[in-house]
């Protein structure tokens, strides 16, 4: 079953977040992940949920998911993004 791993990031340098960004597709992919999202338009359809940048990438299953979170390769983009910006993420498992 597909998973699911969505982020709202609030960037507070851009400079510095664009050095983590160059890191996360190679990351992404050595998971068998992809993204459907990455950081375009919002458009709030109910509530008060005002997200900044909207990132969706799809896993063959949680596991690779969790697999990518804990990745060394990601542990050293995150890194990168440290004071950079505020990220909110969750995985969840598709249908």
């Amino acid at each position: 079953m597909p998973a699911y791993i969505i982020a709202d990031s609030n960037i507070t340098d851009t400079v510095a977040y664009d050095r983590y960004r160059a890191l996360v597709p190679a990351a992404v992919a050595a998971h068998g992940g992809r993204f459907l999202v990455r950081g375009g338009e919002v458009t709030t359809l109910e509530g008060d949920w005002s997200p900044r940048r909207v990132v969706v990438m799809e896993f063959p299953d949680t596991a690779a998911a969790k697999a990518f979170y804990d990745s060394p390769a990601y542990r050293d983009a995150r890194k990168l993004r440290e004071g950079a910006a505020h990220i909110d993420m969750i995985a969840v498992a598709g249908v």
